[in-house]
């Protein structure tokens, strides 16, 4: 039978895998001594993008630099659809090695937890939604998982974040959600979580800056949002509450105002927490940052992100000593997406510090430098 390859196909194929062969191994991941975060400033934190990672010695490194870094926190998703692909079947190995290599390194944990799996989602021959769709029907299901998450990792992770930026429309699965209807969805994981781990604190909002109206078709403005979550009863079913930030291309001095969006912005949340009395209750910045983009119209330069970074940490820690972590979205991605998204980042996926690490660094371990 005559061969359908040609002697030179046969050849490169047999020399491909040959080189293969010769491929050096991915680096192992050794034990280490538990590690401790030297540090001045306990409130540097980092939102990390660990979720996708496949190679255990890339989520160690990864947790090592911010360890490195003077960061005591981490930031990080643990999505419902891999941990519970079905119904009552857990697979815990993703958190498990995420959370055992942060402990390790001394890091405490923030776990933010979303992504709704096949199963409580609408047949999509019937109806195709997106990962974010969580229908009320399934509300208790999302609280059994959080109860679960909370039990597991009980004197591991006291603070879950149990949903992201729940007034945007994309966000609940390109389906308006209410206020009250939230209210509604952080009752029930709130009872669940805590009959689970007594000890847990469960971070509500996380709400995403917006200017859009109350009627918009794609968000509601981040001020009204927590307001009818307040007039709904919704503090009540929060320990504290989770803000996210954004400088864009104001400088972190820009005062804050209704109608405009910049890193002094959370100050308003939390004027409305102390109108329904709620002053005390912790506050916890878990997204914020500048971008240094060249060409994306929302971003600043490479300098003025590490000043504004920098002067945004001092005013926190001098202003507002309610606010616990003031975390950085976001530390290192696995992977670019060639766009501004990727200037976010403060370590590139090669491992390669960029000057904003370097300067938080030197702010975070108190070095003498010459970074404004």
């Amino acid at each position: 039978m005559t061969s359908r390859f040609s002697p030179y196909v046969i050849r490169v194929v047999a020399i491909c895998y040959i080189l293969s062969l010769l491929a050096p191994a991915p680096p192992r991941v050794y034990p280490e001594p538990p590690q401790s975060v030297l540090t001045m400033h306990p409130l540097v934190c980092a939102h990390t993008r660990l979720t996708d990672e496949v190679e255990d010695w890339k989520v160690q490194q990864t947790l090592q630099l911010v360890r490195e870094m003077g960061a005591t926190t981490i930031v990080e998703l643990f999505p419902w659809a891999y941990i519970e692909g079905q119904r009552d079947a857990f697979d815990w190995h993703h958190p498990d090695r995420i959370i055992e290599m942060a402990h390790n390194e001394g890091l405490q944990v923030i776990a933010r937890l979303g992504i709704v799996p096949a199963w409580a989602r609408p047949d999509p021959n019937k109806q195709p939604t997106t990962l974010n769709y969580l229908a009320p029907n399934y509300y208790e299901a999302y609280g059994e998982f959080v109860a679960a998450f909370a039990a597991r990792y009980r004197g591991k992770v006291d603070r879950i974040i149990p949903w992201n930026e729940p007034n945007l429309t994309f966000e609940w699965g390109d389906r308006q959600v209410t206020p009250e209807e939230y209210v509604q969805f952080l009752k029930i994981v709130y009872q669940a979580a805590h009959a689970a781990n007594p000890d847990v604190i469960i971070l509500g909002g996380a709400l995403a800056p917006t200017l859009e109206p109350e009627d918009s078709p794609v968000a509601m403005n981040d001020l009204a949002f927590l307001r009818r979550v307040l007039q709904a009863g919704g503090g009540a079913s929060m320990d504290a509450l989770a803000i996210h930030t954004y400088g864009f291309t104001a400088p972190m001095d820009d005062p804050p105002s209704p109608d405009k969006l910049n890193f002094r912005r959370f100050e308003l949340l939390i004027d409305v927490m102390k109108t329904f009395g709620a002053e005390k209750m912790p506050i916890y910045i878990t997204e914020s940052s500048w971008n240094d983009h060249p060409r994306w119209t929302n971003a600043v330069t490479p300098g003025q992100r590490v000043e504004y970074t920098l002067e945004a940490l001092r005013y926190v820690e001098a202003e507002w000593p309610d606010v616990r972590n003031l975390c950085f979205w976001y530390f290192r991605a696995p992977t670019l997406t060639r766009s501004y998204p990727d200037y976010f980042a403060f370590v590139t996926p090669e491992f390669r510090l960029k000057p904003i690490y370097e300067a938080v660094q030197a702010y975070a371990r108190g070095w003498k430098t010459e970074v404004p």
